[in-house]
Order: structure tokens, then sequence, then C-alpha cells
């Protein structure tokens, strides 16, 4: 039977409970555990896939074609695992399968209620994953934070599931906040002990307390927190901030968190964590020997949580090839050909980041142009690939009014249309391309470089595609068609022969990088950007050489 942890927040939001659990997770898988995780979100859309970037951050795709969590990024990118629908679980999945339970028939006679009903379903959500023996260990994140009306019903399923499990199958990790008040040079813990207060008034005893804090902890102050927070001392855990979150599960393992967790839950302590790829990875990510410049151009550049997976990939592949990459954030409704070459002019690399919708959407057309001509290394994803067909139908095929039909459906060449499943799609939740799709790569092409294969699978998020009836006049004018959907023949990766790098996709490549396993299109592209930046600095010796020698 598989044992089950609970990892709370309180004080504040954005302490990092999913990093904190795939720290956790990374240190018991690496002692040779199976593990997964799974997040419990408390707002009423049945999944993120309609909510706008601002509001909620990336929407992360999983390989079944579920639309989830960014959370769910970062277990995939520490476990090296990939997740599934049922690893990501909202309020309004949880009332929909009630709602339509009562429907049907299945509580006929019974008044339907938040509690059984409600926590019912939660709690079966929770127990699903480790039913079929597949896994040792679950760690259960609940988003928000104790206090939350939306909370609330997860709680009171924790608290009946520590109940029902027991002490040795169920343990509950409570991150909090340590504010530090620097007027006063102290640390204050009334906060964690309101937070843990709290927790016990809904009935759910906190079994380790982990601190995130500022400045270090000392030894008195974790006594004080045990004491008001009736736990151990062992079981009050330092969580200080780090230059990177993959330093996170080290210092976890420094403060015996891995160790407290196992110790807890009657598992044999044994071996250290095996952990030697994940120090290496962060030996090369801390102590770089170079540096490049990429410009990740898109429309929610002002949130970094918009394009979380890309700048995780980006640390992943810099690290591969011991370069450090710093991703220069450029909002497309700023770019004009009248400015263009001065805001990318100092670029190595340029990222056309995916999106939706006509805002900003000349912008990109414009800086991909600038790439193509200027031999600027270019990755385009998604909407990125679907506006440099664009810029190449306008600029080279000649079709000037060239366009996507998601931005202009009057275009004379719909050169990116809508697929035709889709046209007859009106709801907008759940009904995109989605999940990972076969991708068949030309033999001899930089993609079956990339890629050192001739078939993978990517994962997928888009209505709009290439549309088929130009094929021949784009191939005519020297674009390759490098990547193809074997049953469909949907076009998913075009390249510009003899650039030095002008690759776009139409899947999302990020969603598959980890740090053991790095995307290998970020990997080839940051290595063509680093080649950029060593042409780039020899041509500025030989000029100032030559300013030298004529001064």
């Amino acid at each position: 039977m598989a044992k089950y942890i609970f990892v709370t927040g309180g004080v504040t939001s954005s302490l990092g409970k999913g990093i904190l659990a795939a720290s956790l997770a990374k240190l018991l898988q690496a002692r040779g555990l199976k593990v997964t995780i799974q997040k419990f979100d408390p707002y009423i859309n049945v999944d993120p896939g309609t909510l706008n970037p601002y509001e909620h951050g990336e929407c992360f795709v999983t390989e079944d074609g579920a639309e989830t969590d960014l959370d769910l990024g970062h277990y995939e990118r520490f476990l090296n695992t990939p997740t599934s629908q049922a690893n990501n679980v909202t309020t309004g999945r949880i009332y929909q399968t009630v709602i339509n339970k009562e429907r049907e028939g299945a509580y006929l006679g019974k008044t339907v209620q938040v509690i059984p009903h409600i926590t019912d379903e939660i709690k079966r959500r929770i127990l699903l994953l480790g039913k079929d023996n597949k896994f040792d260990i679950v760690i259960t994140e609940l988003g928000g934070t104790v206090g939350d009306i939306e909370s609330l019903p997860y709680i009171e399923a924790v608290r009946q599931l520590q109940w029902e499990l027991g002490e040795e199958d169920c343990l509950v990790i409570h991150l909090t906040l340590i504010p530090y008040l620097r007027a006063a040079k102290e640390l204050k813990t009334k906060p964690t002990q309101h937070s843990v207060r709290l927790l016990s008034e809904y009935g759910v005893h906190a079994d380790i307390i982990v601190c995130r804090t500022e400045e270090p902890m000392y030894r008195d102050l974790k006594k004080k927190i045990a004491l008001f927070c009736n736990v151990k001392i062992e079981a009050v855990i330092e969580m200080n901030d780090v230059s990177t979150i993959y330093e996170v599960p080290l210092e976890m393992m420094r403060e015996k968190l891995d160790v407290t967790v196992l110790q807890r839950l009657h598992l044999p302590v044994e071996k250290e964590p095996e952990l030697v790829k994940w120090r290496e990875f962060l030996d090369k990510l801390k102590y770089p020997k170079s540096k490049v410049t990429i410009g990740l151009i898109g429309k929610y550049v002002e949130l970094q949580d918009a394009y979380k997976s890309i700048l995780e990939s980006f640390i992943h592949a810099g690290a591969m090839n011991e370069c450090k990459v710093v991703v220069q954030n450029i909002h497309s409704e700023h770019i004009t050909p009248e400015n263009v070459a001065e805001k990318l002019k100092n670029l190595d690399g340029l990222l056309v980041a995916p999106g939706f919708g006509h805002r900003g959407i000349e912008g990109k057309i414009t800086a991909i142009q600038y790439a193509r001509e200027n031999q600027l290394p270019f990755f385009g994803i998604c909407l990125g690939m679907q506006m440099a067909v664009v810029e190449y139908a306008r600029n080279v095929v000649g079709l000037k009014d060239a366009h996507s039909v998601e931005m202009n459906p009057e275009t004379a060449y719909p050169v990116v249309n809508l697929m035709e499943e889709q046209k007859k799609v009106t709801a907008k939740g759940g009904t995109m391309r989605l999940g990972a799709y076969a991708c068949d790569l030309t033999p001899g092409s930089k993609a079956a470089e990339i890629y050192a294969s001739t078939a993978i699978t990517e994962r997928h998020r888009h209505r709009y595609e290439f549309n088929n009836e130009f094929i021949s006049q784009f191939e005519a004018s020297g674009l390759v068609l490098s990547g193809r959907n074997p049953e469909s023949g949907l076009v998913e990766m075009i390249e510009i022969p003899g650039h030095p790098f002008f690759v776009g996709c139409q899947f999302h490549p990020e969603l598959k990088s980890t740090v053991e396993a790095p995307a290998p299109i970020f990997v080839h592209f940051v290595r063509a950007a680093k080649q950029n930046a060593e042409s780039r600095n020899e041509k500025a010796v030989i000029t100032d050489e030559k300013v030298v020698q004529h001064g």
C-alpha cells in the first residue's frame, strides 16, 4: 500500500510548495522509492486551459493531453517522470463529477452536501494514484493557503484521511513563512504559530513544519517553533532562499527532511540519496564557461511564470552547453521595422514564444524577418513557427497579404489555417489538439540531426496549423518542411537550410525538458547561439585591433 504525504501552505501564497514537494520527491526517488506528486487546486475552473497567463502563469500540458497547473512542470523536471491527468485536480472537476453523479441518480434519496459527498470525491481522487501499487509514496500538494474559504473541503478531506490511514501511512508537511524584520534585525515566528494553530483548529496536525526564510535560522528559534507548534525539533526544517530552485533538494537533504519523513512513515533509512547527475548538473549551472544572450519575444513577458517551461529549458540546455543563458524579455508590441535592428542587435539568438490572439503579432513577424535576413539563430515555438511561416510567405514566396486566419479570417493567402476537425468546435475548454503526437522527420534535415532520429513524439496545444495547400509554393521557395505527423500529414517542423539555425516547431518541446534529459532542440539552439556569440566576439576583437593599428 502506498503512503501519503500532504503539503499545505500558510501565511502567504507563492512560498514554493511545488518546489518543496518536488525536492522531497527527488530525494525519496534518489533513495530508490517510487514516488509521484499530484496537485489539488481550489479554483472552480475545470482546468487552467482557459485562464489568461497573466492570471495563472503558463498552462502545462501532459502526455495524455491534460491542461494542468504549472507545478506539474516542476514535478516532471525534478523527477524525470511524465505526469498525467490524474496528477492535477481542481475544485471545478470535483464538483463537476459530483453533480454529474447526482444527475445520473447515484445519490437518490440523499441531500448532496460538501460533507460527505464533495470530501469523499476529494479523498477518492487523492487515493487514486496509490491504488495500483505503482508507487511507494504519493505526495499531494494542496493549492492556496490554510484559511482560504475555497481550501476548506481539501483540509477536511486531509483530516479524515489522517484518521483513516493512520500515522504510519499518512504525513502532513506545512510550509510557512518566517519573516525577517530588518529594522529589528529579527526573525519572527508568530505568523507560523498562527498558521499552524489555524490548521489545528480544522483538525489537521502538522507533522513537519518547513520554514521559508531569507535569513538563517538558529537552533533556539527552531526549538521555539517546535514547542509552540507541537512537533519535535527535528521536524522543524529551514528552507532558505537559494540562487536556483535546483539547489533546494540538496538544502532539504542537508536539513534531513527525507530522513525525518522516512522515520515518521516507518520506512527504512539505509543508503544516502544517489544524486551524482544532479550535482554534475548544478556544477555546470553554477560555474559556466561562457555566456549567451537570447531574446524571448512574447506578449506576456511581464510575468515570468507565463513562459516558465521555456525559461527552465534554457537552464537545462545552458548547463548542457556549460553556458549561462541570459534571457532578455522583449515585448512584441514594442517592435517595429524602424527599431527592430536596435532592439535585437546585441542578441546571440532569438526565440519567438507561443501565444494566442492578434496583439503584438506584427512585431513578432518583423523580428523573425530580421533574424532570417541577418543570420541570427532563430527558434519559433507554436505561434512562433506559424508567424515564421507568415513572414516567409510574405517576404520570400511573394504572397504579400499572407496571414493566419486566427489574425485575419479574410486573408487572401491563409498560410496558417484552422485545423479541419477544429472548425466545428465551439466550446473552448479542453478542445484544442492536446498531448503527445508522433512526428516523422526528414532524413538529412536539421531536425533529424537535432533529435538524432527520424521518428519522435512531442506535446501539442493548438488549433491552427500550417496550410498544406501551400506546400509546393513554400518548398519551391526553399523552405524545408522537415517534420510531419504520419497520420494527418500536418506540418510540425520547418527550417531554412544554410542559415546558422532557423527552426520552427508546432509542438512545445519545452514541456518535456528535464534536468536529466534536456530538450534536444533547446540544446542545439543554445549551441548555435553560443557559436554566434563566439563569432561576434572574434569580429569585435579583429575590429578593435584594426582601430588600434590605424589609430
